[in-house]
């Protein structure tokens, strides 16, 4: 049996806005994203909001649901109470294009400053062999639909506009991770992601692996990794002598 929910859309664009409240029709089984279309179809023909599949594949539909970020796509109305006002506003880390639509270049230019993976030199993409282990532990990154919400959560960037310059995001991270634990990729991963990508700002407070629609585990299986692997980079003195000794009989054999 249906029922009439209080809905309050943030309606607007990169000049400012607020929150229009609607009072809208609600069936069972139905999501925030069909509630959104119906306002749409009915209420606000000019409403703006990103989507594509409507089944948590393209991550086209990120916002935030009453503060919290989430695919609207995978939300049921039946969490929320019947009586219970929805806000519904746009990711607050990236800047409004129109209503519920973001400008999310930001992650595409940070993705494409992220070097491409690099076999060893002379290998044939036919020659690539792998163990299933290491085939696996890169899969669950490959699980990533580029909603961005782990960006959206992220406090680094979050609150502290001036760190995009500095801060990749959890999601490069992932990248990073998949890359950095790719047994043929050769390229030095490690110091970069320190250096260049921000991976210090992060002080692991699990919110992106929380926000992953995807259920990748951002943090322990990525970021923790990382950071562990630029601590032994940077400061453990046995692995520096071995990469140092290496570095030497590479150039002696030149």
């Amino acid at each position: 049996m249906g029922y009439t929910a209080h809905f309050r859309v943030w309606r607007g664009d990169a000049n400012g806005g607020g929150l229009v409240d609607y009072d809208v029709e609600v069936n069972p089984g139905e999501v925030v994203l069909d509630v959104i279309h119906r306002i749409q179809a009915e209420q606000a023909g000019d409403l703006a909001v990103r989507w594509n599949c409507k089944a948590g594949k393209c991550g086209s539909c990120s916002m935030e649901i009453n503060g919290y970020p989430r695919l609207a796509c995978m939300t049921r109305m039946s969490i929320y109470r019947q009586d219970e006002i929805i806000n519904v506003t746009p990711m607050r880390t990236f800047p409004v294009i129109k209503d519920l639509v973001t400008d999310v270049s930001f992650n595409f230019e940070k993705l494409l400053s992220i070097p491409a993976f690099a076999p060893p030199p002379g290998l044939q993409p036919g020659e690539y062999r792998m163990q299933q282990e290491d085939v696996e532990r890169s899969q669950e990154f490959r699980k990533c639909i580029e909603c961005f919400l782990c960006q959206d959560v992220c406090h680094v960037i979050r609150d502290h506009e001036e760190n995009k310059k500095q801060f990749a995001g959890p999601r490069m991270f992932i990248r990073l991770a998949e890359l950095d634990m790719h047994p043929l990729d050769v390229a030095d991963r490690e110091i970069a992601a320190q250096e260049d990508f921000g991976l210090g700002f992060c002080n692991i407070t699990k919110c992106c692996t929380e926000v992953c629609p995807a259920g990748i585990k951002i943090t322990d299986n990525a970021i923790i990794p990382m950071k562990e692997r630029v601590v032994d980079r940077k400061y453990d003195p046995l692995p520096f002598w071995r990469r140092r000794r290496r570095v030497e009989e590479r150039a002696s054999a030149q």
